[in-house]
């Protein structure tokens, strides 16, 4: 399994190389290249600390979440915890649908707390990072819309959003109502994946039926004290929102940076579209996430190019791509190295 883990994440960063490649290509790489290391160093250093932010105000939120299910951590350690969710995220396929189980280990690990405790934790922040963002979306691009025409590729932009802030919250609401039926199906169809995937893993033992029937209803448990918990709701969802504001303040900064400033409500409505690209095989939504920021930029601004909005997207993602990537991979290196000498 591990081994099918690292094939499908070495082929998901050489998709992302063809795809940064491809981008690169229109763009022009002088002209990148140029605009790049032109960028103004006061401002590299703002989008640092507004990255370091949002990180903190997200990590705030899974300790939120955390402390909902009983489980009491520092704002150091929720900091640390997240980072390492999000390094999982970026360096696996198909973003945090990959990274999660990886996060929910890492959770066990440094919260001492039961592996499903730590899937629902973090499987509501997921969830609860949703509603601000695509309420943000809204609001930028109603806005946006109030000073310009849109143009088609703004207008399928938007389409998307409201299609997804319809689509998304009924399906929550129905799976959420319909809960134990889906409990119950999810036990039928999971016990004998796992019972016969733990087979072939070393130094695992078979789990009984009933061990894991427990766990996943201890799962579902966990998921209803966070939905039943509206003060804790109402703070994490303030964080989350708190964390969308600082990736958009640091787009936004990112093309004053460049020389290219853009208006602040192109930035509002864009970030969260672009994070959908996150879905994409590609690790993190490497090169998916660029090119949707850049496409999206250039067509909201009529002073700002594709290759000049493809520079302010590239150090906006340089920060907040990479700055998780450094320090969850640190965290994750550290938990590791903790694990082998248990």
């Amino acid at each position: 399994m591990a081994r099918e883990n690292l094939r499908a994440t070495v082929l998901g960063f050489a998709a992302a190389v063809v795809v940064f490649a491809v981008l690169f290509y229109f763009a022009g790489v002088d002209e990148l290249i140029d605009r790049v290391t032109m960028a103004e160093p006061t401002y590299l250093v703002a989008i640092l600390a507004i990255t370091l932010v949002w990180l903190v105000a997200w990590g705030a939120s899974l300790k939120t979440v955390l402390g909902v299910l009983g489980v009491d951590v520092s704002l150091v350690r929720s900091f640390l915890i997240f980072t390492g969710a999000t390094f999982s995220n970026n360096i696996t396929p198909f973003g945090q649908a990959g990274g999660e189980p990886v996060t929910a280990l890492l959770i066990s690990r440094s919260a001492d707390t039961e592996y499903e405790t730590g899937l629902a934790a973090i499987a509501s922040v997921d969830t609860v990072n949703f509603v601000p963002s695509i309420t943000i979306a809204l609001i930028g691009a109603g806005y946006y819309a109030t000073e310009v025409t849109l143009g088609r590729n703004l207008e399928i932009a938007l389409v998307a959003v409201v299609g997804l802030a319809v689509g998304v919250p009924a399906a929550v609401y129905v799976a959420w109502k319909r809960r134990y039926d889906l409990e119950h199906r999810l036990i039928g169809v999971l016990t004998p994946v796992i019972r016969t995937v733990s087979r072939y893993v070393p130094r695992a033992s078979v789990p009984s039926n009933d061990g894991i029937e427990r766990r996943i209803n201890g799962f579902f448990r966990s998921i209803e004290r966070v939905g039943r918990n509206p003060r804790g709701l109402a703070v994490a969802l303030g964080l989350s929102g708190a964390g969308w504001f600082c990736q958009m303040v640091a787009l936004w900064v990112a093309f004053h940076a460049i020389g290219a400033p853009i208006a602040f409500s192109i930035a509002l409505f864009v970030v969260p579209i672009g994070a959908i690209a996150g879905v994409t095989p590609l690790p993190g939504g490497a090169g998916g996430i660029e090119w949707t920021l850049a496409i999206l930029v250039a067509a909201a601004s009529s002073a700002v190019s594709f290759d000049v909005a493809t520079a302010g997207v590239v150090v906006f993602r340089g920060f907040i791509y990479w700055v998780p990537v450094v320090l969850g991979g640190l965290v994750m290196g550290t938990e590791s190295a903790r694990g082998w000498r248990s």
